[in-house]
Parts: structure tokens; sequence; C-alpha cells
């Protein structure tokens, strides 16, 4: 089951990374040619913002393939996993303050409806809370951590005095 399980999510991961370029190299050339009427100083920052937050998509994708590769070796239990988590936690983070950006970028003016900039505003603070929660997860992997090692140190002790 295990193995099914990172299968599937390593074929998740490799359509969000090969979505994501797609995304990049097309749509965004696309959206800095349809924002050419749009209001002086919006154009630049709101394409810069969105290959952005791209790119955090592609850094967790990069972060979870690592992680998987880690749990089909049966690694994820150590500390090397906890780099791997905190860059997918600053990466979540960068795109709340992306989308927070974004919301601030197009506030101004008459061009983007207040309902819009504050649905952006929200989706910023979900995105900063999904980061707690990973961070919290976080956490729970480090405690596990804790009681794999203290369990084979008391497997070790227990197969000495065998």
């Amino acid at each position: 089951m295990r193995h099914l399980t990172v299968l599937a999510l390593r074929v998740v991961v490799v359509l969000a990374l090969a979505g994501s370029l797609a995304v990049q190299v097309v749509l965004a050339p696309l959206l800095w040619v349809d924002l050419e009427e749009a209001p002086p100083g919006v154009r630049a920052p709101v394409v810069a913002i969105f290959v952005l937050g791209l790119v955090t998509l592609q850094v967790c994708a990069v972060c979870v393939w690592r992680l998987l590769t880690m749990v089909r070796r049966e690694e994820v239990f150590t500390p090397a996993a906890f780099r791997w988590v905190d860059v997918i936690v600053g990466a979540i983070a960068a795109a709340a303050v992306l989308a927070l950006a974004l919301g601030v970028v197009l506030a101004p003016g008459e061009a983007v409806a207040p309902g819009v900039v504050l649905l952006i505003g929200g989706a910023a603070l979900v995105l900063g809370g999904i980061a707690l929660v990973v961070l919290l997860l976080r956490l729970l992997l480090a405690q596990a951590v804790d009681r794999d090692t203290e369990a084979r140190q008391l497997r070790d002790e227990l197969d000495e005095v065998i």
C-alpha cells in the first residue's frame, strides 16, 4: 500500500511540476501582453508575483519529491527530513507574502473590484495558515524522530543484555 501511495504522489508531483513549468513558459508572457493597458506600476509587479508564486509551488514539489524518496528508503524519521520540511514551510510562507503583495498592488484604483482584493487577502491568510499547519507537522516529525531514536537506543541496550 505504501509503495502505491508514494507512486501516486510522485505522479501528482510530476504533473504539478510539468503544469507549472508550462504555465510559466506560456502564460506568463501572455499575462505580460494582456496587462499592456494596465495602470502604471501594476504590470511588472503582477507578472513578477505570478512567476514567483509558481516558483514557490515548484520548490514545494521538489521538497515533497525528496521526502518521498526518504519514505521509500525508510529514512524519513531522521533529522535530514527537517531541512526539506523547513523549505516547504518557507515556500508556503513566501507564497502567503506574495499573495498579500498582489492584493496591495491591485488595491489602489478602480481597475480591480474591492471584493477581489479581499479574496486575495483571504487567500494570503489561508496560505499563512497552511504554513503554520506544516510547521506543526514538522514538530510532530521531530517528536517521531526523538521516539525512533529512543527506541533504537533501547533496542541496542536490550541486544547487549541478551
